[in-house]
């Protein structure tokens, strides 16, 4: 079984009390998410960190207020979930090759992960069949990707790395993705397998 790690949207403008579009309490899910980044690193597992890297009029500003704007400070990710041997994919480039790359930073333009091609030529490069999956909106990008993975391989969700804006709508979200054979794990029960 090949395992690859998803890290969703973790951008400052979502993570930090400042950032343009801030997820209340998301900044405490940090340390997880660059924990399992790291573990992933250690274990010889790719991680894909997809990250919005929106124009100055996309049309997603329409529905959210402007964030993660290329080049800004809110674009960006926390430093700690960062590793060393990364390149980052434009959505409008093609995927590199990844010899010794441990993180691809792939660049999405939609709340859908899967909006960018260069997602699925990744996944079909990769050829994995197990996704660990994190970040943030919990029931917005994060289900997006979660739900589309499901279509790949099986699909585990890290509640504990992941941040959501509405409980309700996690909830859901949740139901969902277990009835569809997603499994609900913790960073814990990752890092011990």
């Amino acid at each position: 079984m090949k395992t690859v790690f998803v890290d969703v949207d973790t951008q400052l403008d979502f993570l930090s009390p400042s950032g343009a579009l801030y997820v209340p309490g998301a900044e405490a899910i940090v340390d997880n998410v660059a924990r399992l980044n790291r573990w992933a690193e250690s274990q010889g597992i790719l991680v894909i960190s997809d990250t919005d890297a929106h124009r100055e009029n996309d049309p997603e500003f329409a529905d959210w207020p402007p964030h993660c704007v290329a080049g800004t400070l809110g674009q960006q990710k926390p430093t700690a979930t960062l590793l060393a041997q990364r390149v980052t994919v434009a959505s409008d480039s093609q995927v590199p090759d990844l010899s010794g790359i441990t993180q691809v930073i792939l660049e999405k333009q939609t709340l859908d992960c899967f909006g960018c091609p260069n997602m699925a030529t990744l996944l079909e490069r990769l050829a994995a069949d197990r996704f660990v999956v994190y970040g943030v909106v919990t029931e917005i990008c994060v289900a997006h990707a979660a739900i589309g993975l499901l279509k790949w391989g099986s699909v585990e969700l890290v509640t504990d790395a992941v941040k959501e804006l509405d409980p309700t709508a996690r909830d859901r979200f949740f139901a969902e993705f277990t009835s569809s054979g997603g499994v609900l794990t913790s960073v814990d029960a990752v890092t011990r397998s």
